[in-house]
């Protein structure tokens, strides 16, 4: 098991081949939850499915996905799509975007992992995700990795701190199909 030292040094040699020029491409450096990680990375077993997000150098690692192979990832361009199925580990740029993959794995039986940042979590998607992964019982364990911002804004400015809304819900029986009259529309 890496340790927050090897962590921390690996993500020093990435920002430093980012500075001299030699990584072309945009890279999310982590730093600062080294000790969290590690420790639950301790629960995840090398077969279990890891869906990571933009920032996933860590999680790459941590799932031993050889240092080496990272790396040249990274040096290429893809640090923040690292993608190795054949170590079960997918990740994407795309906001929220592995949290349906993530769920279809589980759906299939699969021990998964998907880690999320706390704007993500705060998302439809992410309930989306989470309530149908809790309603069809997904052996699917969501971390959300809160470091209070959303990129830069402080995620709690992002989406305000109002009370004034209201939410109403009510049951009925509806007296319709849901389209038409129990007939199609003829053409």
């Amino acid at each position: 098991m890496l340790t927050e030292q090897d962590l921390i040094e690996f993500e020093r040699e990435v920002a430093e081949a980012f500075k001299a020029g030699k990584i072309r491409s945009p890279v999310h450096l982590s730093g600062g939850n080294e000790d969290q990680l590690v420790d639950i990375f301790r629960e995840i077993d090398r077969d279990d499915w890891i869906f990571s997000t933009w920032r996933s150098h860590y999680h790459a690692l941590l799932h031993g996905i050889p240092r080496d192979i990272v790396m040249q990832a990274i040096m290429m361009g893809r640090s923040m799509n690292l993608n190795f199925p054949a170590y079960c580990f997918l990740s994407s740029a795309i906001m929220g975007g592995i949290l349906p993959i993530a769920c279809g794995v589980a759906a299939g039986g699969k021990k998964t992992w998907c880690f999320v940042g706390d704007m993500c979590a705060s998302t439809g998607a992410f309930h989306d995700a989470l309530r149908f992964a809790e309603g069809h019982d997904l052996p699917i364990t969501f971390v959300i990795e809160d470091n209070g911002l959303s990129t830069n804004t402080p995620t709690h400015e992002t989406w305000g701190q109002g009370s004034r809304c209201k939410t109403r819900c009510y049951e009925y029986q509806r007296t319709y199909p849901h389209v038409g009259l129990d007939q199609f529309v003829q053409f």
